[in-house]
């Protein structure tokens, strides 16, 4: 019998399986990985905010890239904690659509923030006299507004194919809301939804990532036929963001490989971590690369930290 979406209240996950009192270690194991995501990007905003030296272009990109990463695992990780205590794994149309949003606007942003630094690193190594010409504060903040407003445009049109779906059931076996999961279980003509799936796919992930390739491509050329210094400055500066775009693009395509095609032979655990790989390993994993391999990021955090100390000690002083 069809349903209309607006009939399906709620939606039931599936992937979620009984682990009796192991669920309380998994909680506990969640919730401080999400208590280290949060302070570790939380940390780095405040150190780039607050020291001047590193208001240039490449540091407020990051800057964006760390906001995203307290955006994305805050869209999924209140939403596991809670799923993992709870007996009936079911989530409500509208907070599902809203997980939706929040995650795949995560990885639409993500892409494109890379993409963004990646030309940033193209013009101050191929085109250092120019750089400050070309990248001004004003097209910085132009650069980072496009790249939410540009995100968040086409997720919401996404939603909004998705919505007036008739659907034919309401079982999702995922452990969170997937757009693909939702319009296979639609009773109605899903073409616009499929093709804007593609174009959606294409504009978030081949798109960014055919830009950044041809970035690195010129990147190379420069450095190779360059000095040990430009060698040295490139190397420092895109490892952190090779490493970053490498990690997330693996855990993307294998999201999406697995959505659109059967996985029932992979074990149902190792199906759940992978599915999770980029929006619980990513958003730790960019805070900890860019701190320990940026130079100026990393001095500035022991300064601050040393600071820290310093305050408290003279503080525990006083009031003896």
């Amino acid at each position: 019998m069809k349903t209309n979406s607006t009939q399906v209240s709620y939606f039931t996950l599936t992937a979620y399986f009984d682990t009796g009192l192991l669920k309380y270690l998994y909680f506990m194991i969640i919730m401080c990985l999400y208590i280290l995501i949060v302070c570790a990007n939380v940390f780095l905003i405040v150190v780039i905010c607050m020291n001047r030296s590193l208001h240039e272009p490449m540091y407020m990109f990051l800057c964006s890239l760390f906001v995203n990463e307290l955006y994305g695992s805050s869209g999924l990780f209140p939403f596991l904690l809670t799923q993992i205590l709870s007996d009936i794994h079911t989530v409500s149309a509208s907070l599902c659509f809203l997980q939706i949003f929040c995650v795949y606007s995560y990885v639409c942003v993500q892409f494109s923030n890379l993409a963004v630094m990646s030309y940033d690193r193209y013009l101050a190594i191929c085109c250092p006299l120019q750089y400050n010409t070309h990248m001004t504060f004003k097209k910085v903040v132009l650069l980072i507004a496009v790249t939410w407003l540009y995100s968040f445009l086409i997720i919401v049109i996404l939603i909004l194919l998705i919505a007036p779906l008739q659907l034919c059931g309401n079982t999702i076996h995922k452990v969170y809301c997937v757009n693909y999961s939702i319009v296979k279980l639609a009773c109605s003509d899903t073409r616009a939804n499929n093709i804007y799936g593609l174009i959606v796919t294409f504009l978030t992930v081949f798109g960014p990532l055919t830009l950044i390739l041809y970035t690195y491509m010129r990147i190379l050329k420069v450095c190779f036929s360059g000095s040990k210094q430009t060698r040295q400055k490139a190397v420092s500066t895109c490892t952190p963001h090779l490493a970053s775009l490498l990690n997330f693009s693996f855990g993307v395509c294998f999201e999406i490989l697995q959505s659109r095609f059967d996985m029932k032979g992979v074990n149902s655990v190792l199906h759940i971590v992978l599915s999770l790989y980029f929006l619980t390993c990513q958003p730790l994993f960019n805070p900890v690369m860019y701190g320990l391999n940026m130079s100026n990021i990393r001095v500035m955090c022991k300064r601050m930290v040393l600071d820290a100390v310093v305050k408290s000690f003279r503080l525990t002083e006083g009031n003896t």
